[in-house]
């Protein structure tokens, strides 16, 4: 990894005083019908729309403007990676992280960085431009994809400015996390009725859109369906604590008549960095610096149950002192870089044929996903599903299984494999049980609980290496059923079962914006640490 010392991020007041400054608002010009104006001004990189366009989808997954996977690593890679149970590092960094529980400040503060500094700045500059009024289907990727990135700063902290974010120099308003959802669903609403009357007025656009579309080269039907596959991502998330809104948020989401879902592995929302001149972060991170393995959670799930994209995810242990196999490692172990490096990583090393490369797009949704909500959306008898909470969930795990390509009919019959236990083969203390015992098959005498148990289990191995909407998902759910922490140096503001449940706010809110921020915690419901849950995040049954 690239550093002067121990410190991954040193956190500078610089990002804040210049968002509050209103620099996301300048650079740009007003509305203008000139097409030239968008494609020919050469004052600066934020006026050009195409470069707009790329930075702002490249920045959804918190990938900052300069290119340095060190943002990416420190924003989403040691935290919301490891919690999900995907990764672990076998780098000790300073003793105490997030890894441990510790959370680290300079660390917890990049999303939101760059979710102000990168995401927002270029939506607003887009609509400066005045794209919004000359351009509404362009717009809407714009609002779709500010809409995504959004989701995932919310769900990293809870509260956050969003409403007033960028209108006022000091003294930005947050808002509760119940106010963004309902602002992300009404963007929705526009977004699919720009895209819907674009696409059926057979338009075309005075310029190629696909050449600053990192996602769907152009192709806005796609954008359309992942408009509503996020509506239901979305509407999922908040099942628990408002119920009537998901069911209504879903049953739209689903309705043939908005445009369809996401539905093949063509349709995955997977960000093309190299469309844009820069390398798969999680790749860079892996395969350069050494600073990721894989958890020991996912590789016990796939290990117990022979899961053919076991070969594809991860490579096998280089280390001479045991048999080569699958082995990763357990979140919150005491770890030596130079002992650990050498257990299993990321399937880049694999010959000719490596599953992840440099040029790998980075995922953020799949069919698979969608086929998995879409069953617990029949599991829970909303309309619109498209078939049985059994039919869909079979689908969504063949759907997964060719997209990594290992087709396999007899998988979805398998009743009898489970999740593995771990074994350290360097550390016993850090050895535990199987997390769970949830089997494949589906079975329709099984309790509500149980069935999502399985459906869960099984998106979770599907979104695989997305590891931000996977903790989202654990969290929501309960599942999949993770190995704990090993060391807890939270100081007991997380608990070790309950485990983390968000990020900290940067200490630069406290610096430059307090008193908002105070009024932020006061709608969050509890004390800013690691251990309190978020609006949606209900202490309570899933039925």
């Amino acid at each position: 990894m690239k550093r002067t010392n121990n410190y991954i991020y040193k956190s500078s007041l610089l990002y804040k005083a210049l968002f509050m400054a209103g620099v996301i608002l300048t650079g740009a010009s007003a509305c203008t019908k000139n097409f030239e104006r968008y494609n020919t001004d050469n004052t600066g990189v934020n006026t050009n729309l195409e470069s707009l366009m790329k930075h702002e989808q490249m920045a959804v997954i918190n990938f900052s403007g300069g290119g340095d996977p060190n943002s990416y690593q420190v924003q989403q890679n040691l935290n919301a990676d490891c919690f999900s149970g995907y990764m672990m590092s076998a780098n000790q960094f300073s003793g105490n992280t997030n890894m441990n529980y510790f959370m680290v400040s300079g660390w917890n503060g990049e999303a939101f960085k760059v979710v102000y500094l990168d995401v927002l700045s270029y939506a607003h500059q887009i609509q400066e431009m005045g794209v919004d009024k000359d351009y509404p289907a362009v717009w809407a990727v714009a609002q779709i994809v500010k809409i995504t990135a959004m989701d995932r700063a919310t769900d990293i902290y809870g509260p956050l400015p969003y409403s007033q974010a960028g209108s006022t120099k000091s003294g930005v308003k947050y808002d509760s996390q119940q106010e963004i959802y309902g602002s992300f669903f009404t963007e929705l609403d526009a977004a699919v009725t720009a895209l819907k009357t674009f696409i059926s007025s057979g338009q075309t656009l005075p310029f190629e859109f696909s050449a600053m579309d990192l996602v769907y080269d152009g192709d806005f039907n796609r954008w359309l369906q992942f408009a509503n596959s996020l509506r239901l991502r979305l509407a999922m998330h908040i099942v628990k604590v408002d119920k009537a809104t998901a069911q209504v948020q879903a049953e739209k989401a689903l309705d043939p008549a908005n445009g369809g879902v996401i539905t093949d592995n063509s349709g995955n929302m997977d960000v093309k960095m190299a469309g844009a001149g820069f390398t798969n972060p999680l790749v860079f991170i892996a395969r350069n610096w050494a600073d990721i393995n894989i958890g020991a959670s996912i590789q016990s799930y796939l290990s117990g149950y022979n899961d053919p994209r076991i070969g594809r995810y991860m490579d096998k242990s280089t280390d001479s002192t045991f048999p080569v196999q699958y082995k990763g490692i357990r979140i919150g172990s005491n770890v030596v870089k130079s002992a650990y490096q050498t257990y299993s990583t990321i399937n880049f090393k694999d010959g000719s044929s490596p599953a992840f490369t440099l040029n790998t797009p980075v995922q953020l949704m799949t069919a698979a996903e969608v086929y998995f909500l879409r069953s617990e959306a029949a599991l829970r008898g909303w309309a619109n599903a498209g078939g049985t909470a059994q039919s869909l969930y079979e689908q969504g795990i063949n759907t997964s299984l060719a997209q990594w390509g290992v087709p396999d009919a007899e998988y979805i019959n398998n009743s009898t494999s489970t999740p593995a236990g771990y074994t350290d083969p360097k550390n016993a203390a850090n050895n535990a049980p199987a997390p769970s015992n949830v089997t494949i098959r589906w079975s329709e005498t099984a309790t509500n609980e149980q069935k999502l148990e399985r459906i869960i289990t099984q998106k979770w191995i599907a979104m695989f290496p997305e590891g931000q909407e996977a903790w989202t998902e654990f969290r929501r759910t309960g599942y999949p059923k993770l190995f704990t922490v090993v060391n807890n140096n939270s100081g007991g503001t997380i608990d070790t079962d309950v485990q983390v449940r968000r990020l900290p706010y940067p200490q630069n809110e406290y610096n430059t914006n307090r008193a908002e921020l105070d009024k932020g915690i006061q709608l969050l419901g509890g004390a800013d640490n690691g251990g309190t849950r978020l609006w949606w995040d209900v202490n309570k049954g899933n039925f």
